[in-house]
């Protein structure tokens, strides 16, 4: 159960999916923090259709308050390769779980503000 949560997470963070709950309120993103940097250029080259730059934006805002560069530039490699997150999740390394742990805070605070 716990497996596929965090997969259910990675594949939603990953696929940038969602859809236009982001239209209306003030400004380009309907007052949803927006950012520019790897994450969101990863979400916007995604094949998802559900893909938008407000979701994006918001997903790389989020980063940018709980990843470090290197981090998100790592988080990047799971857009093209989900088992990857799995494998550093399930790894046994110490600088895997410091970013795992990190990983899963910057998915929580993602989850609260572009929600």
């Amino acid at each position: 159960m716990r497996q596929a949560i965090i997969l259910g997470l990675t594949l939603l963070l990953a696929g940038c999916g969602g859809g236009d709950r982001f239209r209306g309120g003030s400004g380009p993103s309907g007052g949803v923090p927006m950012a520019s940097g790897p994450i969101n250029q990863a979400c916007l080259a995604s094949d998802r259709k559900a893909r938008s730059r407000a979701l994006c934006g918001c997903i790389q805002a989020a980063a940018d308050q709980t990843l470090t560069g290197s981090q998100q530039r790592r988080a990047v490699a799971f857009y093209g390769n989900p088992q990857l997150a799995q494998d550093t999740r399930q790894s046994d390394s110490a600088s895997d779980e410091r970013f795992w742990a990190a990983y899963r805070a910057y998915g929580e605070r993602a989850e609260r503000l572009c929600s």
